[in-house]
Order: C-alpha cells, then sequence, then structure tokens
C-alpha cells in the first residue's frame, strides 16, 4: 500500500502538469499574418519574413526586379521591406517571444532525485518534486505571455512603419538632391558659355575688364554650387541605399529626374488628434503592456505571502540483514515571507504600474502634438511649394525673358542681366527644397498618425524664411 501511495503521488502531480499545461505548439506562420495584414493596409506592401534560403533567394529576385526600372517611391518601400535586416532582425524578435509564449505554456518540469546509501545496511530512496505554485499560476501566466506576445508583434509593425516612413523621406531626399544636380549642370553649361563669349570678345577689345570678371566671377560660383550639390547627392544617395539595405551590384538602381508633382489639393484632416491617438502603433503598445503589468500585479499580489511552494513523492527501500522494508510518502516545501510578508513584491509591482500608466498619458499627449505638428507642416509645406510653383516661378521666368531683352536691346547692362541670373537658379533651387519638403512632411505626417518614428523636423527654416522674403 505503501509504495502504490509513493506511485500515486507522483502520478498525481505529473497528470496535473499535464492537464495544466495543454497543448503548447508554435504557429504556423510565427505571428507574421497579423503584421502582414497591418503593415500592408497602412503602406501597401505587406511585410515580410526571410525564413530560410529560399525566401532569401526569391527576396533577392524580387527586388533586383524592382531596380532594373527607375525607383518610385513604392517601390522603394518594397525594396526596403524586402532587403533591411534590421527590420528582418525585428521579426526573428517576434519569433524570440513567440518562443517565450510556448514556454510559459508549459507546466514546470519535475525533478528527479535517486539516493543511494551503503554502510551497515541499504537505503535506496527515489523523489520526484514538482512545483505547485507554478502550476496552479500557470494559467496567469500564460495569459502574461500572450499579452507580451501581442506586443512583440505591435512592435513588429512599428518596425515595419518605421522602416516604410524612413525609406520614403530618403527616396525624397535623394531624388531632390539629384535634381538640384541637374538644374545647376544646365545652369553651368549656360554660365560656362557665356564666360567664354565674354573672354573672346575681351579678347578682341568689345567687353572691359570688369564685365568679363562678372561673367567669370559669376561661372565660377555656379561651378563652385554645382560641386557643393554634387557632394549632397552622393550623402544623399547612400542615405538611400542604407534605408533600402542594398549593397554591391544593387546599387546602380536609377532615380526619376525630378520630385512627383504636387497633388492637387492638400488632405484635410478634421480632427488629426484624436486618430494619432487611437490609431498610433506605439500607443496601441502602450496599452497592451499596461493590461499585461495589470496581470503581472495581480498574480503578485496573489502570491505574495508565498514564494515557494513543491509537492514531492517519495518511495524508500531500506535493506537490513537480508530483510527489506519498503516506505513511501510525500513531502511538501514552502517558503513564507516572514519579515515583509510580500509587501516588497507588491510595492514594487504597484510602482511599476503606475509608473506604465503615467508614462502611456504623457505618450498620448506627445501624440496628440506630434500629429497637430506634423500636420501644420504638412498644410504649411503644401502652401510653400504651390506658391513657388504659381508665382514664384512664373514670376522669374518673366523677369529674365525681360532683362535679356533690355539687354539685347542695349536697354541694360551686363550687370542687371547677371544679377537675374544668380536670383534664378536660387530661386528655382528653393522651390525644388519646398517640393521636397512637402514630401518629406506628408512621410511625417503618416508617421505622426499611424506611428513608427518621429518627426523629421518639417520644412527647414531656410526654405520657410526665403518663401517670405519672396
Amino acid at each position: 500500500m505503501g509504495r502504490r501511495g509513493g506511485a500515486g503521488t507522483i502520478i498525481a502531480i505529473a497528470t496535473v502538469g499535464l492537464f495544466l499545461g495543454g497543448c503548447a505548439t508554435f504557429s504556423k506562420d510565427g505571428g507574421m499574418t497579423l503584421v502582414a495584414d497591418q503593415t500592408g493596409a497602412i503602406v501597401g506592401t505587406a511585410a515580410l519574413k526571410i525564413r530560410n534560403e529560399a525566401d532569401a533567394a526569391a527576396a533577392h529576385a524580387r527586388v533586383t526586379a524592382l531596380i532594373a526600372t527607375p525607383l518610385t517611391v513604392n517601390k522603394a518601400v518594397e525594396i526596403a521591406l524586402l532587403n533591411n535586416r534590421a527590420l528582418q532582425a525585428a521579426y526573428n524578435e517576434l519569433g524570440v517571444s513567440e518562443t517565450e509564449l510556448v514556454e510559459a505554456s508549459l507546466p514546470p518540469a519535475p525533478s528527479f532525485s535517486l539516493v543511494h546509501l551503503t554502510g551497515a545496511e541499504l537505503e535506496i530512496e527515489r523523489q520526484v518534486t514538482q512545483n505547485i505554485l507554478a502550476l496552479l499560476t500557470l494559467p496567469r501566466r500564460r495569459a502574461i505571455a500572450e499579452d507580451r506576445f501581442k506586443v512583440a508583434q505591435a512592435r513588429a509593425v512599428q518596425a515595419t512603419l518605421s522602416t516604410a516612413w524612413e525609406a520614403r523621406r530618403a527616396y525624397y531626399r535623394a531624388v531632390a538632391a539629384a535634381q538640384t544636380v541637374t538644374f545647376l549642370e544646365q545652369s553651368r553649361i549656360s554660365a560656362e558659355a557665356v564666360s567664354e563669349l565674354a573672354k573672346k570678345l575681351g579678347e578682341t577689345g568689345a567687353m572691359p575688364k570688369l564685365e568679363q570678371a562678372r561673367e567669370h566671377a559669376f561661372y565660377a560660383e555656379v561651378v563652385g554650387e554645382l560641386a557643393t550639390a554634387r557632394l549632397r547627392q552622393r550623402s544623399e544617395r547612400e542615405a538611400l541605399n542604407r534605408a533600402l539595405g542594398l549593397w554591391g551590384s544593387d546599387l546602380t538602381y536609377r532615380l526619376p529626374n525630378k520630385l512627383p508633382p504636387l497633388p492637387s489639393s492638400p488632405r484635410t484632416m478634421a480632427d488629426v488628434e484624436t486618430q494619432a491617438v487611437t490609431t498610433r502603433v506605439d500607443i496601441q503598445i502602450a496599452r497592451m503592456e499596461l493590461a499585461a503589468l495589470a496581470k503581472e500585479y495581480g498574480l503578485t499580489h496573489a502570491t505574495r505571502f508565498i514564494n515557494t511552494l513543491e509537492a514531492s513523492g517519495v518511495d524508500r527501500n531500506e535493506i537490513r540483514q537480508g530483510e527489506r522494508t519498503p516506505r513511501s510518502g510525500y513531502g511538501l516545501t514552502f517558503e513564507i515571507p516572514i519579515y515583509d510578508f510580500g509587501e516588497t513584491k507588491t510595492r514594487r509591482a504597484e510602482e511599476t504600474y503606475l509608473r506604465a500608466v503615467n508614462l502611456l498619458i504623457d505618450k498620448s499627449v506627445n501624440a496628440r502634438a506630434d500629429a497637430r505638428q506634423a500636420y501644420q507642416a504638412y498644410r504649411g509645406s503644401y502652401d510653400i511649394a504651390r506658391y513657388y510653383e504659381k508665382t514664384v516661378l512664373p514670376l522669374r521666368d518673366t523677369i529674365s525673358e525681360q532683362t535679356l531683352l533690355n539687354y539685347n536691346g542695349m536697354l541694360s547692362d551686363l550687370f542687371g542681366l547677371l544679377t537675374d541670373s544668380r536670383d534664378r537658379i536660387a530661386a528655382n533651387q528653393r522651390a525644388i527644397e519646398a517640393k521636397r519638403d512637402f514630401w518629406i512632411a506628408e512621410a511625417d505626417l503618416h508617421a505622426a498618425t499611424t506611428g513608427g518614428g518621429g518627426l523629421s523636423g518639417g520644412p527647414s527654416g531656410q526654405t520657410q524664411a526665403n518663401a517670405q522674403s519672396e
């Protein structure tokens, strides 16, 4: 009877563990279906996790096909989501979180011990021990792990959005830099032709040295601006390479000659603050973390008086002078925090929860401010870019035409013509920058209302100041 009692205890402990543990397995998609659905709805391109060499080969083939033709902003985003290894590392973090979920869903493994003592008598003891407290709290710990896994999914969405918005910003900066180089190259060719003409006229005595020097100085200034623009172009293209994760032979991709045209009218958002608070991924993450902390606080409060509770089944055989005496039974081990009665753990959990509450409120306030700032920058940069396009550049074209006619009719001197050329170059450069700032502001507005990174800073102060001076 005694041996059956000990074996029965062992079987009972194992049965309880199997009953509470259930069947914990890994999901087929590793949690990526939800990530792909949410990111696809926001950026138009679904997230994809590269799990093996076949996935990597398929992703590289897709990237090769995308860079075969001039890049659009949507192509750039797709390349970034396929090719950015930091983003793939974020998806691996999601896989790690799933392993933690499966691990938290499993019952604690029992420990087995075997004692063999010899001397005047022989004793053999077998013992199995199970953490009963861990078994009893398994459903709660599993629920907490499920919440943590949902947080990991949201973080994967956030990383995807951040990669997408940064790719858009880098794309617009690179295209704007290339457009500026193209424009200045055209200006350099014209300035060089005029400089050469001035040199020949000077050799014949038809143009004074002062006028020649002005032409040569203007040409030198344009060459200097072009060199600066080319340096900026290389820097912005490298930033785009980094955002897209491209290297080697993939760096030969082509960009369009100019930025896309402005939309016919800007977006109108009646309540941008509410949209940001209800849809931003980082706010959702903070809410889910708060829910998980609430469950952890409840678990800590429930176990504050008992830290450890273990049950053991014991079988012992004593052999003395050829006689065998079997013994069996059970044991209980528990630890009681007699010095603080769990107050330390409870207070720590309470303060951790309250800290998360305050951080959530702070994040919500900042999200509202980000949304307002992003929308103001979006509308302001649109108005500035449209003003340059519809007002400043047409006026500059008219001034250039009239100045050239006056110069050809000997009604104005060369100094006026050079001044107009400088102003025209500056106005076109600022128009390119204004349009670039608008498209970056649009990406910032998406980031401010959906999550995935902070603001880039909005339109440059120089662009706004130039617009006001115009």
